[in-house]
């Protein structure tokens, strides 16, 4: 099963949603909890497989997600967990115990999480700046589900959940961005602070915890309790939208007042990832943030965005090991994501040789 989702390229990498040079993608998260039971940290792990079972009978009986790929994290190797969190289809929390699992849509557009800190962890995951199709997407497989499972609530609060910030609509909705303009002019930590004072969170690539690696970041709400879905969906697009303007200035600004130095960098960055013969992922996801910039401005090539947001999780370290089709030591990481990187760049450039 692995190797089918290996094969092919999530429909939120694709680049051509709105906003897509500046936004990623965009993610809806709904937290669900199950009528009679305790939250599923506080289960015994005989309890988290029984309930995972009814779970899965469940989302099979409403028809919620077609046809899924179900993986039970208990007999999934760390290196596929890995992998399933590179993939964005987990969460580091799920369950390390083991009694968790997640169910995964075709295209990977729609999935459930399960026996997270939440019974189900309903996602559904769109390229570029797609809230609103995203919401439509996420209250269609939650209205299917609620016919068949009773889901805690409260006549008072909404649904009920493991972390009081999620109760209320149970909502999480976020906005994955790349911002190199505001990085590279010093703003980002102005806007991380306005964003905080708007009740929103600016977190690195994987959530919270992680580091902002690649000028990437998650911008999400922080609470769910007393706004509607759509409020919050609403409130978040017209903030990504205010921060895409700032990005964009930004961009022109570091153009018109220093382009030597700028085009210096980008022109570095693409000359190592074209040479390169050894490359961590640290460093090759910031090179690729340049040169992704440098694309997005003109400056070079255009290399198509699918491409470059492919090379972007191809060259994770558990995609690259699954690539190898084994488990691969640090240098012989980096090595393969050297020359992953090199071919995919000089295949780009031959294609785009031949349409001249």
């Amino acid at each position: 099963m692995m190797e089918r989702l290996l094969k092919n390229i999530a429909p939120w990498l694709t680049g051509d949603g709105p906003e897509a040079e500046i936004v990623f993608s965009s993610r809806l998260r709904l937290a669900r909890n199950l009528e009679g039971h305790n939250f599923s940290r506080r289960l015994t792990p005989d309890l988290r497989r029984r309930l995972a079972g009814e779970i899965e009978d469940g989302v099979r009986r409403a028809e919620a997600v077609r046809d899924p790929l179900v993986f039970r994290l208990e007999e999934v190797e760390p290196l596929d967990r890995l992998f399933l969190l590179e993939r964005h289809l987990i969460s580091r929390e799920l369950s390390p115990e083991g009694q968790g699992g997640v169910m995964v849509g075709g295209g990977e557009v729609v999935s459930l999480m399960i026996n997270e800190e939440d019974h189900i962890r309903v996602q559904v995951i769109r390229s570029g700046l797609s809230l609103e199709q995203a919401w439509e997407e996420i209250d269609r497989v939650d209205s299917r589900l609620e016919r068949v499972l009773p889901f805690a609530t409260a006549d008072d609060l909404g649904y009920l959940t493991a972390c009081p910030s999620n109760v209320g609509t149970g909502m999480r909705a976020s906005v994955m961005m790349h911002l190199p303009g505001l990085v590279l002019q010093r703003q980002i930590g102005k806007i991380i602070q306005a964003l905080g004072k708007l009740g929103l969170a600016a977190r690195g690539l994987y959530g919270e915890g992680s580091p902002a690696s690649g000028n990437i970041f998650q911008v999400s709400n922080q609470a769910t309790l007393g706004k509607s879905e759509r409020e919050i969906v609403c409130d978040l697009d017209r903030i990504v939208k205010k921060i895409i303007v700032h990005e964009r200035t930004s961009r022109r600004q570091l153009l018109d007042r220093r382009p030597l130095k700028l085009e210096d960098q980008i022109f570095r960055a693409r000359s190592i990832l074209g040479q390169a013969r050894l490359i961590t992922s640290e460093e090759a996801i910031g090179l690729l943030s340049l040169l992704r910039m440098g694309v997005d401005l003109g400056i070079l090539e255009a290399i198509p965005r699918r491409t470059l947001n492919q090379i972007f999780i191809q060259s994770q370290p558990a995609h690259l090991q699954k690539l190898a089709g084994s488990a691969l030591t640090p240098e012989k990481r980096d090595a393969l994501r050297a020359r992953l990187i090199r071919e995919r760049l000089a295949q780009t450039r031959k294609e785009e040789g031949k349409n001249v």
